[in-house]
């Protein structure tokens, strides 16, 4: 019993995770309809920027305060992140706006290719696993007999947190309905006074903020990072957001907690071990998307005249 709930706990952390980028996924593709492969980049070179405030921005007498060092490097990660993000929406994406669908696809795969390579060249040895610093307490939490460490326990909150936030901006602010009424129709939300433009690019510097964010508490918890990260932690996070329904956001969250415990729970206790954990994440998604096509969570698509 002991292992199976340490195994749930080890899962959790990892829903956390994956949460936070699918949710910059699932933004994206409501707004504009783009499946954005480069956001696990955003993820990636969000924790590099956090790397890069505590080697060469902040001094080595506050290091070991976490309660400055970690806020910095959050921040850092997070503008790192957001530019990235805006860049990659004006001169990438807005061009091919009315394009064919599968030209922004196809440019978003080299947006992806782009940021790895640009970090492995301007990041001193990038493309090797990069010691992170544990920079929140070092401890571990017990619960029991199961034991998570401080860090991830804070990722877990504060993936929660973050998208409790996030629903409660789409669904109540100003913001929020121009969001929502762009994702609906983004001609007839531009006849009513809202500017798609602003909305698309806020929907970006959202989900480049949360991708931020989680690259730094991610990098905190495996205490490395390589230039690799973004691309399997963003087909995590897309595949959680095609099981939750994309579009929702909250199945993004709930779809990315059941891949983080299924890749937990089916490496320890499925057949093949650890080799075959990413086999059982894919076996659910299409059982799933076999029987329920929109995901757990998203709406069938209505059929436009």
């Amino acid at each position: 019993m002991t292992t199976l709930l340490q195994q749930i706990a080890n899962g959790l952390v990892l829903g956390a995770t994956i949460g936070l980028i699918a949710l910059g996924y699932t933004m994206v593709y409501g707004i504009i309809q783009l499946i954005n492969f480069a956001h696990g980049e955003v993820f990636m070179v969000g924790a590099f920027g956090g790397l890069a405030v505590y080697r060469w921005v902040l001094p080595e007498s506050v290091r070991g305060d976490w309660y400055i060092s970690l806020p910095a490097m959050l921040v850092g990660g997070v503008v790192v992140a957001v530019v990235i993000a805006v860049l990659m929406e004006r001169f990438a994406y807005r061009p091919l706006r009315n394009a064919p669908r599968l030209a922004p696809l196809i440019t978003a795969l080299g947006v992806s290719v782009a940021l790895q390579e640009a970090i492995r060249l301007w990041f001193p040895n990038a493309d090797a696993a990069q010691p992170f610093p544990r920079v929140f307490i070092d401890a571990q939490v017990r619960l029991g007999d199961v034991s998570i460490p401080a860090s991830g326990l804070l990722l877990i909150v504060v993936s929660v947190i973050l998208a409790v936030l996030l629903q409660t901006y789409i669904s109540r602010s100003r913001m929020g309905r121009a969001m929502r009424a762009t994702s609906q129709d983004r001609d007839t939300a531009r006849l009513m006074g809202v500017n798609p433009d602003r909305v698309i690019v806020l929907t970006f510097v959202l989900g480049a903020t949360l991708a931020g964010i989680a690259g730094v508490l991610y990098g905190s918890f495996i205490t490395n990072v390589d230039n690799s990260i973004g691309f399997q932690n963003g087909i995590f996070a897309f595949t959680a957001a095609v099981l939750g329904g994309i579009g929702s956001l909250r199945g993004a969250v709930i779809g990315a907690f059941i891949i983080g415990l299924i890749k937990s729970l089916g490496g320890q206790y499925m057949p093949g071990g650890t080799q075959y954990d990413y086999v059982w994440i894919f076996v659910v998604l299409i059982l799933v998307l076999v029987f329920r096509p929109q995901g757990l969570f998203g709406e069938a698509e209505r059929v436009r005249a």
